[in-house]
């Protein structure tokens, strides 16, 4: 198999509403596709919300009472929560020829070699014929710790990937996650309680995921 070094550059941003950071995306895309910005990793977090793609059955949005925003959005998957306590990475770059699901791979890969390092023991895992997506990073036991949706339009990516840190978990159940009505989902927080492992800061999960997202994507 071919190698191509990916070289991202890291943008490490603060909280930021998630209507601003879909237009300022815009403007990274158009910045990429026109070659005045390079490959582009940016690290944030947004206010509570639930964004949900194309193919959300409106009945998933609403499995409890809850006040939490709800926006369309233009990528792949279903409908996930963005909040506090979760680290949101948008990637904008060229995928120089590469197959969505070959870029999807080396993002969930990335993500466990991430949480590898911090001390955490994470998988992908494929999704059986006819089955609703299990694209993502999971458990060993098959909890949801880091949720996936990216658009490529023109060879460029956007949006990426929420990885949970310390998230309100409870926001996860008003709602049927990534179309998986019986996914559980966990964070690194209560992973840390149930091993004993400490838990990391939000700099040192953005080192970890920066560092193992600039490896060489495999063709």
């Amino acid at each position: 198999m071919a190698t191509a070094e990916r070289t991202l550059q890291r943008v490490d941003l603060g909280e930021i509403g998630y209507l601003d950071a879909v237009d300022a995306m815009t403007g990274w895309v158009a910045e990429r596709r026109a070659g005045t910005a390079g490959d582009r990793l940016f690290l944030l977090s947004h206010p509570p919300v639930i964004t949900y793609g194309q193919r959300t059955d409106p009945a998933d949005l609403r499995r409890g009472h809850h006040e939490i925003p709800l926006v369309a959005v233009d990528r792949g998957g279903y409908a996930t929560y963005h909040g506090p306590g979760q680290l949101v990475g948008y990637l904008v770059m060229d995928i120089g020829g590469q197959g969505a699901a070959d870029v999807v791979r080396w993002l969930e890969d990335g993500l466990v070699h991430a949480l590898r390092l911090l001390g955490f023991s994470t998988q992908r895992r494929p999704t059986p014929p006819g089955a609703s997506s299990l694209v993502g990073v999971w458990t060993p036991d098959h909890r949801k710790v880091a949720s996936i949706g990216m658009r490529i339009r023109g060879g460029i990516t956007s949006h990426g990937f929420a990885l949970n840190i310390d998230p309100d978990l409870h926001a996860f159940e008003q709602f049927t996650v990534c179309g998986l009505p019986d996914v559980t989902m966990t964070s690194l927080r209560e992973l840390a309680e149930q091993t004993g492992t400490p838990l990391p800061t939000d700099a040192a999960v953005r080192d970890a995921v920066s560092t193992t997202l600039t490896e060489p994507l495999r063709s």
